[in-house]
């Protein structure tokens, strides 16, 4: 017994010490923990500048005075959001954070098949958030294009574009390292007894969230660098001053940036098919259907970009495709919704924290996506472009889907990454305060965008009552979300420091990451070559 006790003292924190250790590891769950702090920090920097722009908002005055440089002002501030929340936090979370940590454990596997490549592209991640950050801090103007850098705006002014747009062409590749890492692990590293349809479904959304990753991010890493050599080179690519097309710009951006939405929600799908499985009790309903729509999305999202450029004059035909191919991508996404709602029917559901917010995601992802469907619609966009009802569908997809599937995952995960058991009462009411101020921030935007409320506007009309109103209530709501989550990355940080170890496997969970101590030894498993002696999901 002693021996035991001696042997789960030890784990992947403990077998090495000093900064030094951390800084040259090849362990993909250490590189899992720093992405996990990287990304958590960009969270909060990009909800600091979230909280501005809905103080800002909270009336028609404002707190800025109204003059010119301080429309720069909250230009900027809305830029910094969304740069840094879709290229410093979204999309690296859950894939390089938590995908990270569980993948190699997941499969059966010591580690990813090239460590070496998995750290490199870490430092990619922090070399490009710093030269992000000195874009930032550094810049003598500030950056106004918004995270689109659509031209010919962002060749002519005078903001830090060359620089932010840089500092995303290296973050691509930090993406790209990682997926193709997880492609080739998942094709040779899985634990024997472990065919393709017996592998856990986050791997499936790992599978696909990769091949999107190493396929369409080069595709914005070149139009970044032909915007770059078109502000410093004058080539007259996109600019038509020059002789460019700027549409063209749009066509190469959405080509990548629309399949990057799925890079973002694929993987929090992966989450909720383990999370709703292991806290129903049972077998997931439509196995095969979950998996295949993966792959199905990662394909056809590669075909829909052309939905974001209805008003760019493009011809009525390519509109007419897009529109088909728009609502012909939404499949997928309902197999997905329906299978996870069939599981929860007749299932003995217990509401852990995990479940509360996978149970948030249902009900947020769905209304994010039917909103969508109005915006495929070609009529109905016209009306709703560019207004707030853009960026509420977008929020309901992105933080109601992606944002809390990763908060979901945080809780699932936790135990296994740092062995200790959260306050289970916070962990339940921070889920609720981030639901209900979610709600309030964003479904009043609806009603700001069905109006005609346009985006990026610093101001509105003081005698519109109803924007007033429905401003105000955004705004309120924004705090309360930022208390919210506040609330939840207190609750995680403080079970650090307290004495509740978790078991090996606190939820009774049935895949080969649970199989392992908690938090893990270097080798993850104490097995030369585990075997998988189950299929996944065998709670019946």
């Amino acid at each position: 017994m002693s021996t035991t006790t001696q042997q789960n003292d030890v784990n992947f924190y403990n077998c090495k010490k000093g900064f030094m250790s951390w800084a040259y590891t090849l362990d993909h769950k250490r590189i899992g923990i720093m992405y996990l702090v990287a990304s958590c920090v960009a969270l909060f920097a990009g909800g600091a500048f979230a909280l501005m722009i809905r103080a800002q908002l909270a009336t028609p005055g404002g707190m800025l005075p109204m003059t010119p440089e301080y429309k720069d002002t909250y230009n900027m501030w809305f830029t910094l959001h969304g740069v840094i929340m879709v290229f410093l936090f979204i999309i690296p979370a859950i894939p390089a954070a938590i995908g990270n940590f569980i993948l190699p454990l997941m499969v059966g596997a010591k580690d990813v098949a090239f460590p070496r490549m998995n750290l490199a592209s870490f430092y990619l991640y922090v070399i490009g958030a710093s030269i992000a950050l000195y874009g930032i801090v550094g810049g003598e103007t500030p950056l106004t294009t918004g995270w689109t850098f659509y031209l010919p705006y962002s060749k002519e002014t005078a903001g830090a574009v060359i620089t932010m747009t840089f500092a995303a062409f290296v973050l691509g590749f930090s993406s790209i390292f990682t997926g193709i890492n997880f492609i080739v692990t998942i094709h040779k590293l899985r634990a024997p007894g472990m065919s393709w349809y017996k592998m856990p479904l986050l791997l499936w959304a790992l599978y696909a969230t990769s091949i999107l990753q190493v396929l369409a991010t080069p595709v914005l890493g070149i139009t970044l660098m032909l915007l770059i050599a078109e502000r410093t080179l004058q080539v007259g690519i996109f600019d038509p001053a020059l002789g460019g097309d700027p549409v063209l710009f749009q066509h190469f951006f959405w080509f990548y940036s629309h399949p990057a939405v799925y890079i973002m929600i694929l993987p929090g799908m992966g989450i909720i098919s383990e999370v709703i499985s292991c806290f129903s009790r049972k077998v997931i309903f439509g196995y095969k259907a979950i998996a295949n729509s993966s792959i199905a999305i990662a394909v056809i999202s590669f075909l829909v970009w052309g939905h974001h450029m209805f008003l760019s004059g493009q011809s009525v035909y390519a509109g007419l495709v897009f529109s088909f191919l728009t609502f012909l991508v939404a499949i997928p996404s309902a197999i997905k919704v329906f299978n996870w709602v069939a599981t929860l029917h007749r299932a003995s559901i217990t509401f852990e924290a995990p479940m509360c917010y996978a149970l948030s995601f249902l009900f947020l992802f769905t209304i994010g996506g039917l909103t969508g469907l109005p915006l495929a619609t070609l009529s109905t966009d016209i009306v709703l472009h560019d207004t707030y009802y853009v960026v509420a569908h977008f929020h309901y997809v992105m933080f109601g889907g992606t944002v809390i599937a990763f908060f979901a995952g945080l809780h699932f995960y936790w135990p296994k990454m740092v062995g200790k058991m959260y306050n289970e009462t916070v962990a339940k009411i921070a889920c609720l305060i981030v639901f209900i101020g979610f709600n309030v921030t964003f479904f009043s935007q609806f009603f700001l965008g069905y109006t005609g409320m346009p985006r990026r506007y610093f101001t509105y009309d003081s005698s519109n009552e109803l924007w007033s109103q429905m401003h105000g209530f955004s705004s309120i709501g924004a705090f309360i979300l930022g208390f919210g989550v506040l609330i939840l990355f207190s609750n995680l940080l403080a079970s650090l420091f307290s004495d509740r170890k978790a078991p090996n496997n606190p939820w009774g969970a049935t895949t080969m990451d649970w199989e392992t101590q908690s938090p893990p030894i270097l080798e993850n498993f104490s097995e030369d070559v585990p075997v998988m002696k189950k299929a996944p999901y065998e709670y019946d």
